[in-house]
């Protein structure tokens, strides 16, 4: 036992697959063999320490290595080439956004002592600091997220009749891939895209480019600025769970504010079936990299009432869950009433979502057995 909880803590094999990744190793050896000198020298490494890492990562089964001391891919190593349709390579990227965040995890008692992210106390500035000033770093991350709004749009796109909204507005809407998903699928639809100014001249190109722009155009701006008014919908794709609650408030409210009365605003994040966040592992990188968390329903139904939301249904998206919510206006005393009914429409929700995973569970299981 006591070999299985040190196999799973010691970071030598997390810190060599990460190593490797950066050096690109995978794509190198995928097309023939090659050998640590050779390797090193394209990528500029040392060849003893690069070959003591390869041998490392050929006895855990990432590479395999030949009689000749050559290298080459495993199954288990395919996810490192950077054409994967996994995407490993450039989250595991130490010089990439994602990749260096998840070197603060070396700080993650310093968050679980204070409560504050772990990312400014391993790089002196926080993570969004970090991206401002290093347009390197910026671009690797709008990709990265990027490539993640592809997997989820679909999903997104089909849990809800967006047409119906007339316009909406994709707050933190990154590169537009999740924009030119919906103006796509419901051609009547108008759109805008609020991001920062660098993503946001990229949103422009990509909508330009995918023919768009004549219904979808971007404002550059913070979720924490006043929003873009007159749109029937504002979303939040993975963007409140960055947040700790102050902000995670305060962006809430900027949507409400220019939802006005009446408006919609739809959170789109992870909820589990008795209403806790599925993912434990995201929560702990929400908690070190920005001090954010994966919350609970009744959690995120609180900090909507807050906002002068109130939670109207959850609509199932794949593994996310689109939680609807008006900005209606209320009395006072009536407020923390409200919370509660939104806690219960997320949740009500949530479950709904559970028992149709669980029926397609059942099926699919079931054609499993036949074939």
């Amino acid at each position: 036992m006591s070999a299985r909880l040190w196999s799973l803590a010691h970071l030598a094999t997390p810190m060599a697959i990460r190593v490797a990744a950066t050096l690109r190793i995978a794509d190198r050896v995928a097309g023939r063999p090659r050998s640590a000198p050779e390797l090193a020298e394209e990528a500029g490494a040392d060849a003893d320490a690069l070959e003591r890492v390869l041998r490392h990562l050929a006895a855990k089964g990432v590479l395999a290595r030949d009689d000749a001391g050559r290298y080459s891919l495993t199954p288990l190593g395919e996810p490192l080439r950077d054409d994967h349709p996994g995407h490993l390579r450039a989250m595991l990227d130490i010089d990439g956004a994602v990749g260096r965040a998840e070197l603060c995890f070396a700080r993650l008692l310093h968050s679980v002592r204070t409560g504050e992210a772990a990312y400014p106390v391993q790089f002196g500035r926080p993570f969004w600091d970090d991206l401002a000033d290093d347009p390197r770093l910026a671009a690797s991350f709008d990709a990265r997220m990027g490539a993640d709004a592809v997997e989820r749009a679909a999903e997104i796109v089909s849990a809800y009749d967006w047409g119906a909204l007339g316009h909406v507005v994709d707050v933190g809407g990154g590169d537009g891939t999740l924009m030119i998903a919906l103006l796509t699928r419901f051609p009547a639809l108008r759109g805008t895209v609020v991001d920062l100014p660098g993503t946001a001249e990229t949103a422009r190109r990509a909508l330009a480019g995918a023919g768009l722009a004549d219904r979808g155009d971007v404002v550059p701006g913070s979720f924490f600025d006043p929003l873009p008014g007159g749109g029937g919908g504002y979303l939040l794709s993975s963007v409140v769970h960055d947040w700790d609650d102050e902000a995670a408030r305060a962006i809430l409210r900027r949507c409400a504010q220019a939802a006005g009365d009446g408006g919609s605003v739809f959170v789109i994040e992870r909820i589990g079936p008795d209403g806790e966040s599925p993912h434990t592992a995201m929560d702990l990188r929400m908690l070190a990299y920005y001090g954010g968390r994966e919350r609970r329903a009744a959690e995120l139904a609180g900090l909507a009432a807050d906002a002068g939301l109130t939670a109207v249904a959850v609509h199932p998206a794949g593994r996310l869950s689109v939680v609807e919510f008006t900005a209606a206006r209320r009395p006072p005393d009536r407020q923390e009433e409200s919370a509660g009914d939104a806690g219960h429409a997320v949740r009500d929700g949530a479950a709904d979502r559970a028992a149709r995973a669980g029926r397609a569970g059942t099926a699919a299981a079931a054609g499993a057995g036949a074939g």
